[in-house]
């Protein structure tokens, strides 16, 4: 099964540094990454319905327009199955406590930890697997 992950934030050196992180996993197959770069267009990607399977979204909160937070109710009710962990430079308890009652996964603070980013990823690919 091919899967997708959606990487959601407005600054777009994030989209080049995603795909160098995970340039091996990318090139060989283990899953798909789609970038958008404003929530409205995270709706988008969450709605269309072909492709591969979206399994995880992470999402930064500070966002011009609609931010992060306000993106993850609409989130929930398209998509109360996925996993969705919220990045953020704030990662402060006020924060985490915000993002969690939302209904995000996790948070992540940036500067982001890719091993730790790797490892969430590699959680979901083993529960779809099957292989928990």
């Amino acid at each position: 099964m091919s899967v997708l992950i959606l990487v959601v934030d407005d600054e777009p050196d994030v989209t080049d540094l995603f795909r160098q992180q995970f340039r091996r996993e990318l090139r060989a197959g283990r899953f798909e990454m789609a970038f958008a770069h404003s929530a409205p267009e995270a709706l988008t990607c969450i709605n269309a319905s072909n492709g591969p399977n979206l399994i995880l979204l992470f999402s930064d909160i500070n966002m011009p327009g609609m931010t992060g937070l306000e993106l993850l109710p609409l989130v929930r009710a398209a998509r109360p199955d996925l996993t969705v962990i919220m990045i953020t430079a704030y990662g402060d308890a006020e924060t985490r406590d915000r993002v969690l009652a939302a209904g995000a996964t996790g948070l992540i603070t940036k500067p982001i930890d890719f091993t730790q980013l790797k490892a969430e990823i590699e959680h979901r690919l083993s529960a779809i697997a099957g292989t928990e």
